[in-house]
């Protein structure tokens, strides 16, 4: 199954308020609070391509207070 990781930048202060929203999103599995450069971790896994695209995409562009994000799909068959 496709998975993807997503860092995310936020408005200061709005973190709680991303993170229930991003957990609303369908293929998100998981989304937590973090510190250093990035505010939020999110674990994405998907049914297909095709959904972790608009999941990254559509999903998460709808979602206010989101100012930058860094996407990292995973290559199936290396790791656990």
């Amino acid at each position: 199954m496709p998975t993807a990781y997503v860092l995310i930048t936020c408005d200061l202060g709005h973190e709680p308020q991303v993170i229930k929203q991003l957990l609303e999103l369908s293929d998100v599995k998981e989304a937590y609070g973090t510190y250093g450069v990035y505010d939020i971790i999110v674990k994405i896994v998907s049914e297909s391509m095709e959904s972790l695209e608009h999941t990254v995409t559509k999903g998460m562009t709808s979602i206010p207070r989101i100012r930058a994000k860094l996407t990292l799909i995973v290559i199936e068959g290396q790791g656990s």
